[in-house]
C-alpha cells in the first residue's frame, strides 16, 4: 500500500515534494497525497491519520511520541516570518483588539504569544488563512496573522504591518523561523529512508524547475505566477535540504521558550 501523504497545496511544498508525489525516485515508495492547510494537519496528525505529514513546528509538542522529525522538507528561514496586520491608520494597540490567527497550533500563533505575553489581545479568533485578509480590510477583525504569500499580497487589501514576527525572533535569537515540519510515524515509516527520498525530491525541484510548473501552478489557489516564484524562492532553501545545526537550534529555542512561558508541554532537546 501507498504511504498516505498531506502537505499543503503552498508553491514551496507542491515544489518540493513534486518528484515523491509523482514517482520519479527509484526505489522510493508510492504515496497517496492529501493537501491539507496546517492548522488541519496539525490536529490530524495527532489522530495519527497520515504515515508522512506537514506539521507546524509549534505542534511537535504533541507529535513526537508517535511520529519523528525529519531533517529536511520543512520550512525554515530569514526574512519569511509571519506578519501581523491592521488596517493603515491603526494604532497599534491590540489590548482591546480581535485578532484573527490561521490555527491554533500553528508556529505563527506561538510566535504571536511569545511576542505579545506582556500585553495580549483581548479575543482571538481561528479563521480560515483565506478569510484573514479580507476580514482585517472590511473590520470583522482588528488585526491578522498571516503567513506565506500574504507577504507580497497584503498591501492590496489596504493594510499594513504592525510587526513582522520574523524580524522579531531574529532579531532576538539569530536563528532562523522554523515554521513547517516534516514529520514520519513511527513503526510505519524509516525517517532516514525517507529524508532520502525527500533530499533528492528537493534537489530535483531545483535542477529542473520546469518539471514540476504545472503542478505548482494548478495547486497554486489563484496565486499570480511572480507571486508563485517570490514564494517558492523564500520558503524552499538550505534548511530543506537539510535542517542542520541551526535549523534544529532554531526549533529547539522556540519549543523550549513555549514550554517555559507554559504554552507547550515540555519535549526532550531536539540537539541531542
Amino acid at each position: 500500500m501507498a504511504l498516505s501523504l498531506a502537505v499543503s497545496p503552498c508553491p514551496n511544498d507542491t515544489f518540493v515534494f513534486h518528484a515523491l508525489v509523482h514517482g520519479l525516485i527509484p526505489g522510493a515508495e508510492a504515496v497517496d497525497l492529501t493537501f491539507a492547510d496546517v492548522d488541519v494537519t496539525n490536529t490530524a496528525a495527532e489522530r495519527g491519520e497520515f504515515d508522512l505529514v506537514k506539521v507546524s513546528f509549534a505542534a511537535l509538542p504533541w507529535l513526537l511520541d508517535d511520529y519523528e522529525l525529519i531533517q529536511c522538507g520543512g520550512a525554515l528561514g530569514r526574512g519569511c516570518g509571519p506578519l501581523v496586520l491592521t488596517k493603515q491608520g491603526h494604532d497599534g494597540d491590540l489590548s482591546n483588539a480581535t485578532v484573527a490567527v490561521p490555527g491554533d497550533r500553528t508556529t505563527a500563533y506561538l510566535l504571536f504569544r511569545l511576542w505579545s505575553a506582556e500585553n495580549p489581545p483581548a479575543k482571538i479568533e481561528v479563521v480560515p488563512f483565506h478569510e484573514i485578509m479580507p476580514g482585517v480590510a472590511e473590520g470583522r477583525y482588528d488585526a491578522g496573522l498571516v503567513i506565506h504569500e500574504a507577504r507580497f499580497t497584503y498591501p492590496r487589501y489596504g493594510l499594513s504591518s504592525l510587526v513582522d514576527l520574523g524580524e522579531w525572533w531574529e532579531s532576538d535569537t539569530g536563528l532562523p523561523i522554523p515554521l513547517g515540519a516534516i514529520l514520519a510515524r513511527k513503526g510505519v515509516v524509516d525517517a532516514q529512508q525517507a529524508a532520502e527520498w525527500i533530499r533528492t525530491s528537493v534537489s530535483m525541484a531545483w535542477a529542473d524547475p520546469d518539471a514540476s510548473r504545472e503542478f505548482v501552478l494548478a495547486n497554486a489557489q489563484e496565486m499570480e505566477p511572480e507571486v508563485v516564484q517570490q514564494h517558492i524562492k523564500l520558503y524552499v532553501n538550505e534548511f530543506t535540504l537539510d535542517l542542520g545545526k541551526d535549523g534544529l537550534a532554531a526549533a529547539d529555542a522556540l519549543l523550549s521558550r513555549a514550554a517555559a512561558a507554559g504554552i507547550t508541554p515540555p519535549v526532550p532537546s531536539l540537539l541531542t
